[in-house]
């Protein structure tokens, strides 16, 4: 699969709101994925498949969606794409809702995403 076809693959299951659903596909089983702070505290950075799938199920666990837009993909040469996200979601645990924007970098080799790195507001 080519980059193109991998970035626009996961922009629409983003906003969907069905992206785990290519995770087993579209990832490598080391994939990295590095946050801008330690939000989970879990640490930024989280290596391999499963560890990516944890992290999935515990935004799932934590926090409740209200709304959310996905902009993109915005390609850079034949490895990598960056998305925009704005979400709108509620902390389960205190109530806080928070609207959150965050600029995603997802690296591509060999027609897998193998690094994503997440730029948040803060």
């Amino acid at each position: 699969m080519d980059l193109k076809a991998i970035a626009d693959t996961l922009v629409e299951a983003c906003r969907a709101e069905n992206e785990t659903s290519l995770l087993e596909n579209h990832y490598h089983p080391d994939a990295v994925s590095v946050e801008a702070a330690d939000y989970s505290g879990m640490g930024r950075e989280t290596k391999g498949l499963d560890g990516i799938k944890g992290k999935h199920a515990w935004w799932d666990a934590n926090f409740e969606m209200h709304s959310s837009d996905v902009q993109g993909p915005f390609l850079h040469g034949d490895d990598r794409f960056a998305v925009i996200f704005e979400v709108d979601c509620t902390e389960k645990a205190t109530g806080n809702r928070m609207p959150m924007k965050e600029v995603a970098i997802y690296h591509v080799a060999d027609g897998k995403i193998v690094r994503e790195e997440f730029f948040g507001t803060g």
